[in-house]
């Protein structure tokens, strides 16, 4: 059974896919994806049954419960059954579908025939085991700040006018990069070179993997293992603006370290946090030298835009 997974079925409210995600994650399912039925959400989340058993099972169905009722919501249910490796690494795939974000990319599957003709980026994934496909509201918002950032008008974003020189594309960090998709969606848009690093060695390995599936230069898209102190040895110099999508607990205590790799106008997005986690967040981030110049909501869930005060 050591390459057995348990398939756990979770039918909830469509309102309540992102927590079911967001939950999902954080206890350690891997590959989620999720698929509407009339009125009803089916989350298919995956673990590896050889390190949890139906102890394990049973403890996140009812934290399932528990975040539904926090919400207001009703309670979703959960079954589960075990498939093998090979079942495991196909079935989750069959209901993720190629999504529109923002106005200029398209996250594409990278087992599916690449279109003949498409008006937008085409950023192809295949997330593997890490975590970042594009369904999540937060990786959502994630890139689309970074469109907002990195596709402004050509003539103001080509040159600085107060020197009348060419401005440089922006050199861009990662910090927590899953899969990849935001790293490899900061490429697409224009960014000059990005440092992505991530603690999880299957990360990594997922994101170097879409980084040849996109065809980008390592030497511009440098992925390794690892958290800021790494970032701080790979980098020239201070970058022109980060990501950082992960929990918000992470975030609270990495906020210390986030000036180490900033200048006077660097820029950051930050996710990964529910709406009542921000005020936390936001205070924190203001105590170690940044200031909240925007704040976007989706669902549950925000995204800081920051600058430094």
């Amino acid at each position: 059974m050591a390459n057995s997974w348990w398939e756990i079925l979770i039918f909830c409210d469509p309102s309540l896919d992102e927590l079911i995600f967001w939950r999902a994650e954080l206890f350690g399912c891997r590959g989620t994806a999720s698929e509407v039925k009339g009125n009803t959400c089916l989350v298919r989340a995956y673990l590896p049954q050889e390190q949890y058993s139906l102890l394990d099972l049973a403890a996140l169905s009812l934290l399932f419960r528990q975040d539904a009722l926090c919400a207001q919501f009703s309670l979703p249910a959960m079954q589960w059954n075990i498939i093998d490796e090979e079942d495991w690494s196909s079935s989750w795939k069959k209901y993720w579908e190629p999504q529109e974000i923002g106005d200029r990319l398209l996250i594409y599957p990278a087992w599916l025939p690449i279109p003949e003709k498409s008006d937008r980026l085409l950023l192809r994934l295949d997330p593997g085991v890490a975590f970042g496909t594009g369904a999540h509201a937060t990786t959502q918002l994630c890139l689309e700040a970074l469109e907002m950032r990195l596709s402004a008008d050509p003539v103001t974003q080509a040159f600085d006018f107060s020197h009348a020189e060419p401005k440089k594309p922006p050199v861009i960090a990662d910090i927590g990069c899953g899969s990849g998709i935001l790293a490899t969606g900061a490429m697409l848009l224009g960014a000059q070179k990005v440092y992505a690093v991530d603690i999880d060695p299957l990360a990594v390995r997922s994101a170097i993997s879409n980084r040849k599936l996109n065809q980008i230069d390592p030497k511009r898209l440098l992925v390794q293992l690892g958290s800021i102190d790494r970032l701080l040895e790979m980098i020239d110099g201070p970058v022109d603006g980060f990501t950082c999508n992960i929990l918000a607990e992470v975030i609270i205590d990495m906020a210390p370290q986030m000036g180490a790799i900033a200048m006077p106008t660097t820029w950051g997005i930050i996710s990964g946090v529910l709406l009542e986690q921000a005020k936390p967040v936001a205070d924190t981030l203001e105590q170690n030298g940044w200031v909240v110049a925007t704040l976007w909501r989706r669902q549950d869930w925000c995204c800081f835009n920051i600058r430094r005060s």
